[in-house]
């Protein structure tokens, strides 16, 4: 009875289900295709996951933690690269906005609440938590000075150094070699030269618990198996991403939602959905360390990796990108660090935290929700 268990990996059903609303004429219906496509993506993300984990496993600590890190948020960079070059700039900025705050207080609220539902209190590491905040700080500032360029440019003259097209492109070129930069230092700061900050005794064991009850379960996955099925996952991911973006543009207006919300919320769901599902689960083993790298991990790589990587795809597609973020998407954003921070500070957390993380989460969704769009 254990493959009747419920499992994420259900929905790949809807992988053949996109493909027939996109190639059969006779069943065409964007709204439809938009929807299946989602729910195909949802398992197809946390195949990657699963296989880079896997992968990490069997090159070691410093390759492995570095093919973590590169590729940990590969469905939401594949889900925004086609947006981008399909020329959604609206869906690519708010899909950032969403992944950061998404992971920050979806992922890392219902960590803390279930978590803490089990245990009355949980402890964490917390130099390590304080320093990933830290840096998301440092990211959500990059994020501010665009709109604040804008904004106050704005108001002179061009002939006295006002605001240009050109200039504001420049200001984010600049900024996002900064942040590319920084993420590089990071990297190398959590990898080598602190990484008992992360890989700590209590994350190694476990690292080692998890590999140990993956193995129990028949779930120990050869080299082979792994690059197997990374490259079919990210095929198929690429594939199913281009029918999504595809069908967004008449989609939303059938769902009623806009472009800033299909980014926020929906795409920034449908990409973490699986794919780290996995701190949740080491919040319900009280194995608090990993759940924070998980979450806010994933965040700050969104920020100081995925970002800039964007914008400088985005020449190739001819097609520059800025880093000019919407006002309601850069406070979304820094309160949302702000509340994490609050929590990281004590190096413990309980239920109560979780359920403040989601109640922000649900109020910025209402906010997008109702937001027209600006892009």
């Amino acid at each position: 009875m254990k493959s009747l268990k419920p499992s994420v990996y259900w929905l790949l059903v809807f992988v053949p289900v996109a493909f027939v609303f996109r190639f059969f004429p006779s069943l065409e219906n964007p709204t439809m295709l938009f929807v299946f496509s989602c729910l195909a993506i949802i398992p197809l993300a946390g195949l990657m996951g699963k296989a880079t984990e896997h992968l990490a496993e069997k090159l070691g600590e410093g390759v492995g933690g570095l093919l973590n890190a590169t590729f940990g948020n590969a469905a939401e960079l594949i889900i925004a690269l086609f947006a981008l070059w399909k020329g959604l700039e609206g869906v690519v900025k708010a899909s950032i906005t969403g992944a950061i705050i998404g992971n920050m207080l979806l992922v890392l609220g219902l960590s803390l609440l279930l978590g803490g539902i089990k245990f009355k209190k949980q402890e964490f590491e917390r130099t390590a938590a304080s320093s990933t905040a830290t840096a998301l700080t440092l990211a959500a500032i990059a994020l501010l000075i665009p709109t604040v360029f804008h904004i106050v440019a704005a108001q002179t003259p061009i002939e006295l150094g006002g605001w240009t097209p050109e200039k504001e492109q420049d200001l984010s070129l600049a900024i996002a070699i900064v942040l590319f930069i920084t993420y590089l230092g990071t990297l190398f700061f959590s990898l080598y030269t602190h990484k008992e900050l992360f890989i700590g005794k209590a994350m190694q064991g476990a690292i080692a618990e998890v590999g140990r009850e993956e193995e129990k379960a028949g779930e120990h996955w050869s080299l082979k198996r792994s690059v197997i099925t990374l490259l079919i996952a990210t095929i198929f991911v690429a594939i199913v991403s281009e029918f999504l973006v595809g069908a967004v543009e008449q989609a939303k207006e059938v769902l009623g939602f806009t472009e800033v919300f299909v980014g926020v919320v929906i795409v920034a769901i449908v990409g973490n959905a699986a794919e780290h599902s996995s701190a949740i689960l080491m919040a319900m083993r009280n194995k608090m360390d990993l759940s924070l790298s998980i979450a806010l991990g994933s965040s700050l790589q969104i920020a100081l990796f995925v970002a800039p990587i964007l914008l400088f795809v985005s020449y190739l597609f001819g097609k520059p990108m800025n880093l000019e973020f919407t006002i309601p998407e850069v406070v979304a954003v820094l309160a949302s660090i702000l509340i994490v921070e609050q929590i990281c500070s004590d190096g413990e957390s309980n239920w109560i935290e979780g359920l403040q993380l989601l109640s922000v989460y649900v109020i910025l969704g209402i906010l997008f929700y109702f937001l027209p769009d600006a892009h």
